[in-house]
C-alpha cells in the first residue's frame, strides 16, 4: 500500500461489522484515523459533533454520522454497509428502531448523500436499495468488503472424534434469523450441533436445546480459530449489506447455508459453495445442513470452492486499494 498525503478521519459506531472494515483501512493506510462511538449516540444526534473531524482532510463514514458532524467544505465519502430503512424491514425492527428509521435517520441519510463527494455501497444489492429509496440518480460506487485470507484460512486437520458443528455468528436479532434456530435445531440429525455466538439475547434463553451450544460473545481476534473448529456456517438472515461472517467462513474453507435474499447470492454460488434457502423455511435450512453434515467430501469440496472464490474476488488488499484510489481522487 502506497503512502497517502491526505489525512482521513473515520467515525464509526462500535460493535458493528462496519468498524471491522474501517479498521482494516486504518491498518493499511498512513493518515487514516478510526474514531469509534457508541451506537446510542445516534438517538441523540446533537452529541455527534463532539467527535470533531475538523482536522481531517477527508472524512469517511457511514450515513448515520455524516449528516451531523462533518465540517462544511471537507470532502466526504459515505459508505453504505447495509440499508434497513425500507418497509420490508419493519417486522424485523423494534418500535424504537422503526421510529428512528422513519424520522431522523431517514433525514440523515438524505442529507448525507447530498453532502457526499462520493457514495459507496458494499454490494450491488445495497447500491440498488440506496438508489431506490433515496434517489435513482445517485452515483453509487460498489466497493465490496474484503477479508484477510492469511488470517482466515482452512483448518489443517479434521475433527473425526466429534459430531458436526454448525456455526451461527452475528448479532442475535430477528434480522439475522435467530428466532429460527430452535426450530432448525429440532430438525437436525442427532450428531449435529448449532454453535451460537452472542449470548442469550434474541429469545434463545427460552429456546434451549441439547444441540444448541450457546458459546457466548467471542472476541474478533478469536474468530479465525472458531471458524476452523466448525464444519459450516448457517445464515438464516433476511438482509445483509455484504456479510463479513460469510466471507470469513468462505476464506476459512467452510460451506455456507444461507438465505436466498439480499446480497447473499453475490457471495455464495448455490450448489458450489453452499446452499441458498427459501427465506424463513426452517425445513429447507435443516435439510441442507443435514445434507452437508452427512457428506464430509461435499463439505470439503464446497469449502475449497469458497476459499478460491475469496482469493479471486474478496481479498482485503483489493478493497483497500479501491478505497485508497477513491480517497486520492477526492483530496
Amino acid at each position: 500500500m502506497t503512502d497517502q498525503a491526505v489525512r482521513v478521519i473515520s467515525p464509526v459506531v462500535r460493535g458493528s461489522g462496519a468498524i471491522i472494515v474501517h479498521r482494516a483501512l486504518a491498518d493499511a493506510m498512513p493518515g487514516y484515523e478510526l474514531v469509534s462511538y457508541d451506537a446510542r449516540w445516534e438517538y441523540f444526534p446533537v452529541l455527534l459533533p463532539l467527535l470533531s473531524c475538523r482536522d481531517a482532510d477527508l472524512v469517511h463514514c457511514t450515513p448515520e454520522y455524516a449528516a451531523y458532524a462533518v465540517p462544511g467544505g471537507k470532502p466526504l465519502v459515505v459508505t453504505f454497509h447495509n440499508y434497513v430503512l425500507d418497509e420490508f424491514m419493519r417486522p424485523y425492527s423494534s418500535l424504537l428502531q422503526r421510529l428512528h428509521y422513519r424520522t431522523d435517520l431517514l433525514w440523515a441519510y438524505r442529507r448525507a448523500v447530498k453532502r457526499a463527494g462520493a457514495i459507496v455501497a458494499v454490494s450491488e444489492y445495497t447500491a440498488g436499495l440506496v438508489r431506490q429509496y433515496l434517489s435513482p440518480a445517485l452515483p453509487v460506487q460498489v466497493i465490496r468488503n474484503g477479508v484477510d485470507a492469511s488470517l482466515f484460512h482452512p483448518a489443517g486437520k479434521t475433527h473425526p472424534e466429534r459430531g458436526v458443528r454448525v456455526l451461527f455468528s452475528g448479532n442475535p436479532c430477528l434480522r439475522k434469523g435467530v428466532d429460527l434456530l430452535a426450530t432448525i435445531a429440532d430438525r437436525l440429525a442427532p450428531d449435529v450441533t448449532i454453535c451460537v455466538t452472542g449470548g442469550l439475547r434474541g429469545g434463545l434463553s427460552s429456546a434451549r436445546r441439547s444441540n444448541i451450544d450457546l458459546i457466548g460473545k467471542i472476541a474478533y481476534s478469536q474468530m479465525p480459530g472458531l471458524y476452523r473448529d466448525v464444519d459450516m456456517l448457517l445464515m438464516p438472515t433476511v438482509r445483509e449489506g455484504l456479510s463479513l461472517a460469510v466471507l470469513e467462513a468462505m476464506a476459512s474453507g467452510l460451506p455456507v447455508v444461507a438465505t436466498d435474499c439480499s446480497s447473499l447470492p453475490e457471495q455464495i454460488d448455490h450448489g458450489k459453495g453452499g446452499f441458498l434457502c427459501v427465506p424463513g423455511d426452517v425445513g429447507d435450512f435443516a435439510a441442507r445442513a443435514n445434507q452437508l453434515a452427512a457428506d464430509a467430501g461435499l463439505r470439503r469440496e464446497m469449502g475449497e470452492y469458497n476459499r478460491a472464490r475469496v482469493e479471486h474476488q474478496f481479498v482485503l488488499g483489493r478493497m483497500q486499494e479501491d478505497y485508497l484510489r477513491l480517497f486520492q481522487q477526492l483530496k
